[in-house]
């Protein structure tokens, strides 16, 4: 399959996103191409991930950290790890900074390249298909806190961002799902032919097949794209990419981040949620939802949070929603859907009206 390379523009950088197999080995062709200088890098790899793009980089001065990736470490001790090993290596802000692994490592090192010296030149490899379609576009950096996900944080572009699909191979069918509901939430929020692509060829995607797999890369990532361009600091329009997002950030932190449920499911479980609120809420009418429903199903993909909370967990998940950093009140901000391609934002309720939401969605 040919490369596809695009260009995202915002007020801060403008940047390409190349899409393609065996993008590592010709990492030194696309530095030049893209005009990208530096005499000295620092990688940081997430541990599962091959270290085999050290051999694309002859004559840089190499320091490696590997990350042992998850939402535990996604923390201000991780970050300060970075930031002293740069300082204690003599980095400028000529120097790069690249991340190889999943959306966890890249917001750790796009994080820690907004603040070395106030913007270190940040490369960002995904290797994973969530950060591929989502977190590795937009500029997006944070940390997790006792508080909850991603609460500090900051925006910063990258350099370049390479998603070579040969890392997808890797993936237990697991993480491929987790980075499917991302895709699915670009189509429902802004892409109804994207949506029906995606029911008529589910299990190609997920199996990695090309054409397939790529044109559902590209077609997520031209979705993100346009939000981003238009609102690059989520002042108001990109706020349609938190879809499910508001749920879904609570059921991780109620959980822990534990290994129970990653990000990518807990997103599903979030736009299933969402989907269902807005619903009863009259927001959606019932027949569109029952479409959407009926394409969770059979695709066998993670809606039932029967399966992970109970009634007893309520105020925890109602006690993150309240401190999600959407909220401008003491009411819960939520972006809902009207129908496909018709996502709405700022929609505001009381702690209440989502309390009896759970009861009545929780069976035990």
């Amino acid at each position: 399959m040919k490369t596809i390379n695009f260009k995202i523009k915002t007020k801060a950088n403008k940047y390409s996103i190349l899409i393609g197999s065996n993008l590592i080995s010709k990492f030194s062709k696309i530095l030049n191409q893209n005009l990208i200088k530096f005499e000295k890098c620092l990688l940081l790899v997430d541990s599962k991930v091959p270290k085999k793009i050290i051999k694309s980089l002859k004559g840089k001065k190499i320091s490696l950290i590997s990350l042992k990736s998850n939402e535990k470490n996604k923390n201000q001790k991780t970050v300060d790890l970075i930031l002293n090993t740069l300082l204690n290596k003599n980095f400028t802000r000529n120097d790069c900074l690249i991340s190889i692994g999943g959306g966890i490592t890249g917001d750790i090192g796009g994080f820690a390249s907004s603040l070395f010296k106030r913007g270190l030149k940040f490369i960002n490899i995904p290797t994973t298909l969530l950060s591929q379609v989502d977190s590795s576009i937009g500029g997006k950096t944070g940390i997790n806190t006792n508080f909850g996900k991603n609460l500090i944080g900051t925006f910063y572009q990258p350099s370049l961002v390479i998603s070579d699909i040969d890392f997808l191979k890797t993936l237990p069918k697991k993480e491929i799902i987790c980075g499917y509901g991302e895709i699915l939430k670009h189509a429902l929020i802004a892409n109804k032919k994207l949506f029906i692509y995606l029911n008529k060829n589910f299990t190609k995607i997920i199996e990695l097949k090309p054409p397939y797999i790529n044109k559902s890369i590209y077609e997520s990532c031209k979705v993100k794209k346009l939000v981003v361009e238009k609102d690059e600091k989520e002042k108001d329009f990109r706020k349609i990419l938190n879809f499910g997002h508001t749920f879904a950030h609570a059921y991780e932190a109620s959980l822990g981040y534990s290994k129970i449920l990653n990000h990518g499911e807990a997103v599903l479980l979030g736009m299933n949620s969402a989907l269902k609120f807005g619903s009863k809420n009259k927001l959606m009418n019932k027949i569109e939802y029952q479409i959407i429903k009926k394409s969770l199903q059979i695709s066998n993909l993670p809606w039932d949070i029967n399966k992970y909370f109970s009634k007893k967990d309520i105020n925890k998940i109602l006690s993150f929603m309240t401190k999600d950093k959407k909220n401008n009140s003491n009411k819960i901000s939520l972006v809902l859907l009207k129908k496909i391609g018709q996502p709405v934002i700022n929609q505001e309720y009381n702690k209440n009206q989502l309390k009896i939401f759970f009861k009545n969605e929780l069976i035990n």
